[in-house]
């Protein structure tokens, strides 16, 4: 490792994410006894714990929170932080930004044009993906009846955990995400780093 101002540079072994460690925690380091392996579910595990991460989430946005970038646990999260830590609390691995997770997903198919025509094939527990043409910048959890729960930053309009809908008629936060809407994907598999 290089030592740098801002720490060592390090590769979480869970979801191969490049972060930095803080040199005056190395003497916290201890050898693993263990070999990381990410738990794998069934298609039928994940679609039975699709309720408890959702009950997860809607957890997290009933404690004080705000919206912190790069915020991986509670409570406060950014919004694929959210999501990784909803899905993983119930032994479910996602990769850690929005973009990586809807790369991972299976994409579900929008039978229509418009963002709401996307509701038909929507089912609670799936992800909904916001952004630009180019990259998912931002993601939340779907809930059902067009509502979906997410950790979104003042920017938006809101700062934490908050509800919105999948609508241009909506309060202000909805609309803003409207117009960056990408699509849905569903979570098949648990992630596995470097497969």
């Amino acid at each position: 490792l290089v030592q740098q101002d801002r720490g060592l540079p390090i590769v979480l072994v869970e979801d191969n994410y490049p972060g930095w460690f803080a040199p005056t925690d190395v003497s916290h380091l201890k050898r693993a006894t263990t070999i990381f392996a990410p738990p794998d579910p069934s298609l039928a595990e994940i679609q039975q714990r699709l309720p408890q991460v959702i009950a997860f989430a809607e957890a997290a946005m009933k404690q004080p929170n705000f919206y912190l970038w790069g915020g991986t646990v509670g409570p406060n999260y950014d919004c694929s932080g959210l999501m990784q830590h909803a899905f993983a609390s119930h032994g479910i691995w996602l990769p850690r930004d929005a973009y990586q997770q809807e790369a991972f997903l299976e994409p579900l198919v929008n039978p229509g044009d418009r963002p709401e025509d996307l509701m038909a094939v929507l089912e609670p527990g799936d992800l909904v993906f916001f952004g630009t043409p180019v990259k998912a910048t931002h993601v939340a959890l779907y809930l059902g009846e067009g509502r979906y729960i997410h950790s979104s930053g003042k920017d938006q309009g809101r700062n934490g955990i908050g509800v919105d809908i999948i609508s241009n008629q909506a309060e202000q936060v909805s609309r803003n995400y409207y117009a960056q809407f990408r699509g849905g994907g569903r979570v098949i598999s648990s992630y596995k780093p470097g497969v």
